[in-house]
């Protein structure tokens, strides 16, 4: 089995090769993916009820092959297709004035929270973002305690990783790999991994670690933990406790939780990347009681306390811990690359910032996105993920 090296990354460093992605996936025939099956599997994992109210957003000439299909399913699911909110489409014209743009997003945002408070499900399709004000109107929405969405990003944001040394694979591929998760994941299996893996957190010692250096512990608590299952069910996000519980991704697969902030000591070690727009080599944060209270590196140094400097007091603080689990987007073998912001089996993500959408105490605005993928992850000494390959808990894969 080929060994991956340590791996960080953030959708920083992975946007040039995003970009080219994205732009080559504008010119890819859409009749290539099945729309009709995904549109199907998005009401199904919604859970729609009938005479519920569903609405889309999206961006124009973004997957618009696929909506046609998703308001028939929901109509077929009995509930209220109330259509679909276009975004500003982007990029917009350098001759447009940004002041004007900002002044009519800030006056839209709460009409549009009115407008859209009885909305029971809604789906954001790939384009759109919480930057626009119709989505940013239904986050405020599910913040109250209203309503229920599904993310659909597909290849927008920067959901593709490329590993270092490693470019990413044609768009064709990781369509396909994203489709795959969509219709083929198990997703009773999944959910009951994912509560088995939170039972066990619960009032234990996470321990992550990897050959590089990286040595970091914590504690969860009572923390809310967010489990990305693909149950988008008005049942179950109305019992969510933060945001991202009423904001359920597909592809599914990964479990995510801001540690009590005091309880995460140790350190995280680096390999090349990038911070402040220079490269950084041998870089290891240290940590104490969620603070970074040491940075070193070979090369960069000074990048990596710019960009923290900047960020203010959320650049120095641990934001969660997050670690996949659906084998349909772990790391390939062949020529790797994380797929889906790490929510394939194996992957770890540990992150700087802002953690208030999980529950934390950090606000600033701040992240920063980590991914590792060759980590062991231990809970109480069991054994969860050896050197990137998810195991279970306490079972060595050699047994």
């Amino acid at each position: 089995m080929m060994r991956i090296p340590v791996f960080f990354m953030t959708l920083f460093l992975a946007a040039a090769a995003v970009h080219s992605q994205t732009a080559l996936r504008d010119v890819s025939l859409d009749v290539s993916l099945d729309y009709e099956a995904m549109a199907g599997r998005m009401v199904e994992q919604l859970d729609l009820q009938p005479g519920e109210t569903f609405l889309a957003v999206a961006h124009p000439g973004e997957f618009e092959g696929l909506i046609p299909h998703l308001r028939y399913a929901v109509m077929e699911a009995g509930a209220v297709d109330l259509g679909v909110i276009h975004v500003l489409g982007e990029p917009i014209p350098e001759s447009w004035r940004s002041d004007v743009i900002e002044s009519a997003d800030a006056a839209a945002r709460p009409a549009l929270a009115e407008l859209l408070k009885d909305v029971d499900a809604s789906v954001m399709l790939p384009g759109s973002t919480p930057d626009h004000p119709a989505y940013a109107a239904i986050q405020d929405n599910l913040r109250a305690g209203r309503g229920r969405t599904v993310h659909f990003h597909w290849l927008g944001n920067n959901s593709a990783v490329p590993l270092p040394g490693h470019p990413l694979p044609p768009v064709h591929v990781l369509e396909a790999t994203y489709e795959r998760a969509v219709l083929e994941t198990d997703y009773a299996a999944l959910a009951r991994t994912l509560q088995g893996f939170e039972a066990a957190m619960r009032g234990s010692e996470i321990r992550v670690t990897s050959p590089a250096g990286t040595d970091i512990r914590f504690r969860i608590g009572d923390r809310p933990v967010n489990l990305q299952d693909g149950d988008a069910s008005g049942a179950r996000t109305d019992a969510g406790r933060v945001l991202v519980d009423r904001e359920i991704e597909l592809p599914a697969g990964v479990m995510r939780v801001a540690p009590i902030e005091d309880s995460v000591n140790g350190t995280i070690a680096f390999p090349p990347s990038q911070w402040s727009g220079e490269p950084v080599s041998g870089l290891v944060l240290t940590f104490d009681k969620g603070q970074v209270i040491d940075v070193t590196a070979g090369e960069g140094e000074d990048a990596v306390k710019a960009e923290m400097a900047a960020a203010g007091g959320a650049g120095r603080a641990f934001r969660e811990f997050a670690l996949g689990f659906n084998p349909l987007l772990a790391v390939p073998e062949e020529q790797p690359w994380i797929p889906y912001y790490g929510y394939g089996a194996g992957v770890v993500r540990l992150s700087l910032g802002d953690n208030t959408e999980l529950g934390g105490e950090v606000g600033g605005g701040y992240v920063r996105w980590n991914f590792f993928a060759d980590t062991t992850v231990t809970v109480d000494g069991d054994v969860w993920v050896r050197g990137g390959r998810l195991i279970g808990g306490g079972l060595d894969d050699t047994e």
